[in-house]
């Protein structure tokens, strides 16, 4: 006997042809059996299938015997769209360019002195690197914006975008300069409608003056606010004691750092008050962030964004995911930019953390990729979960997180 959808199809099927059309268009039911389906939050058995209406928008996962027929099989673990939380798409033409393990002083240093390319191959690559991302199963990208050359691919609407206008100025005397420039490509960016997800956020704690905090911190309020964390332990000792390889990326830019007073703390915890407002934080890399930092974060609408590939590739080393997890941290992941990494896929980035923490199983990676993801990135309404009434993409990967395929 059919299953309750497979009857209700029947019986719309007798309303007049015009209604029927638009109905076998938008509401047919579209019925996937998997090996296994992750919910969001948890990996459902085989005897299960999602249901959804042909635009992908999520009805129902049932029992295989409630489902009916027309169910369709497929191998390898049902799961919504992935969440890329951190990424540089502007600076996908720079793919290869720089060496690898140079540490973040020089990586730093080389991307500003040589990331100015033709425009039409910026936009190319830009082109390109979107493709990759909608290949490799993501739906949506949390996206660092130092320009405007992002905003024509944006405008396609093909992924959804967190743009993240980046605000960077580590002198006094530049801050109105600098604060006026990322406002103007805020401002374009929201006046075109690039989606409706845009916030003015700090690059890193190493590249912010006071004053210009101070300039940024009122448009917080209800945003998502990320920053660069704690990418390299120089970081740490910048602040604490006015020292470390920053002082000579200072001294390679030309900059006179005499102004700078060491707060005696670790960075993150010198410059965390300063986000008070923001609706969520998302602090990206976090490879050097110690026990301390994370019990100062105690309670706090924190997000550890993971990138490990791109902690390989600049200083060779890993984030401490296991600490993270006895902690209890909120992790999100992220690719960063195709001039650290050597791909925009998720996938790359998960088998790299079972590589180094090898006990994190495969439904703790697809939580902090897709739910975990949309709530950093305040999309939760509409994806990462198989929740009814959202339309959160529908991914099919083999076991192995070696290939995947895009079904809606």
């Amino acid at each position: 006997m059919p299953g309750p959808y497979a009857i209700g199809k029947l019986l719309y099927g007798i309303r007049k042809n015009k209604m029927w059309r638009y109905y076998l268009y938008h509401m047919a039911w579209v019925k996937y059996k998997a090996d296994k389906i992750f919910t969001g939050t948890e990996l459902l058995n085989g005897n299960h299938v999602l249901i959804t209406d042909g635009a992908g928008k999520v009805e129902a996962i049932v029992t295989a015997a409630e489902a009916g027929e027309d169910v369709q099989h497929v191998q390898g673990i049902l799961s919504p769209g992935l969440i890329n939380c951190h990424c540089h798409l502007e600076l996908s033409h720079m793919r290869g360019l720089l060496p690898e393990k140079t540490g973040l002083v020089d990586f730093v240093f080389k991307v500003v002195t040589q990331r100015h390319f033709a425009e039409d191959e910026i936009l190319a690559a830009i082109q390109q690197a979107e493709n990759e991302m909608l290949a490799n199963g993501i739906v949506a990208v949390g996206d660092i914006c130092n320009n405007t050359l992002t905003l024509p691919q944006k405008l396609k609407q093909r992924l959804l975008y967190y743009n993240f206008i980046e605000v960077s100025g580590w002198m006094p005397n530049v801050a109105a300069t600098r604060f006026a420039r990322s406002k103007a490509f805020y401002d374009s960016f929201q006046s075109n409608a690039a989606g409706v997800y845009h916030a003015l956020v700090p690059h890193a704690p190493y590249s912010v003056s006071e004053e210009l905090w101070q300039m940024m911190q009122p448009f917080f309020a209800g945003k998502t606010i990320t920053i660069h964390n704690q990418e390299t332990a120089f970081e740490d000792a910048l602040f604490k004691h006015g020292s470390g390889d920053f002082m000579r990326m200072y001294r390679m830019m030309n900059m006179d750092s005499g102004f700078f007073k060491p707060t005696g703390k670790t960075s993150l915890q010198s410059y965390y008050p300063k986000l008070r407002e923001a609706k969520n934080v998302v602090l990206v890399h976090n490879t050097f962030t110690g026990r301390e930092d994370l019990l100062f974060l105690h309670q706090r609408p924190v997000y550890l964004c993971l990138c490990i590939n791109a902690n390989l590739y600049i200083e060779n080393t890993v984030p401490p995911v296991d600490m993270f997890i006895q902690e209890n941290c909120r992790l999100v992941l992220g690719t960063d930019s195709l001039a650290s990494n050597h791909s925009l896929n998720l996938l790359d980035e998960m088998k790299s953390i079972r590589k180094y923490s090898p006990q994190v199983g495969v439904e703790q990676l697809l939580q902090w990729a897709t739910i975990n993801g949309a709530k950093a990135l305040n999309m939760e309404d509409k994806l990462g979960s198989f929740e009814k009434g959202k339309q959160p993409g529908i991914i099919c990967m083999d076991e192995n997180m070696e290939t995947v395929k895009r079904l809606a």
